[in-house]
């Protein structure tokens, strides 16, 4: 059980608290509405948002590490971005397909999030997206099921788990490059069938 930290509304990567979120199915990237919450600003309808990407979650305790790894203050929402900060859930051990509630909300984890140079550029820090990667605990990006309101504080609830031992950091080392681990996560049929597809692509399948 965790609970919803530092809400932010979006404003291209830098996020700033506010005190409640709407959240809703944002449809296919690039045709859809972008963001899955509302009035979040999608820079880049290409390679963010839609339906997989709706919403962005990462864990303050993550945070907290960076904080100490790169010696500055790294507040909820403005540096990395997120949607949703947590506390006490180990956003990172979510299996792919698993399910949240979140304040009237109901969230499924799709993705990790893969660093770009946009990400890096606003972190201002030398060779970020390898430092970053090579951590491996990147965040999840949730699809929005049933459309909600999450609040500061609201409590985050997993109310149900797939079948299959794929985790976030799993699918992150196959979206790298690791052919086996992806082979793998394809035969479990761990993914949503966009997703599923996307990743066979990449392996030539």
């Amino acid at each position: 059980m965790g609970r919803v930290r530092g809400l932010a509304r979006p404003s291209g990567i830098q996020k700033r608290p506010v005190d409640r979120i709407e959240v809703r199915d944002p449809g296919p990237k690039r045709v859809g509405l972008g963001s899955g919450v509302v009035g979040d600003a999608i820079g880049n309808k290409k390679f963010h948002g839609g339906e997989s990407q709706a919403v962005y979650a990462f864990a303050r305790e993550e945070l907290d590490w960076w904080e100490r790894e790169l010696g500055r203050e790294l507040p909820d929402g403005a540096a990395f971005g997120e949607n949703v900060t947590t506390t006490g859930l180990e956003v990172d051990d979510a299996l792919v397909g698993e399910r949240w509630r979140v304040g009237t909300a109901l969230l499924e984890v799709c993705r990790p999030r893969t660093p770009c140079a946009t990400f890096a550029a606003h972190m201002g820090e030398l060779r970020w997206m390898k430092r970053f990667a090579a951590r491996e605990r990147v965040g999840a990006y949730l699809a929005v099921v049933e459309a909600g309101v999450i609040e500061p504080g609201d409590p985050i609830e997993v109310v149900e788990r797939p079948d299959h031992d794929v985790t976030v950091p799993m699918l992150f080392r196959a979206v790298m490059g690791d052919r086996d681990l992806g082979r793998h996560i394809l035969d479990a049929e761990a993914l949503r069938p966009s997703e599923h597809e996307w990743l066979a692509g990449r392996f030539g399948r």
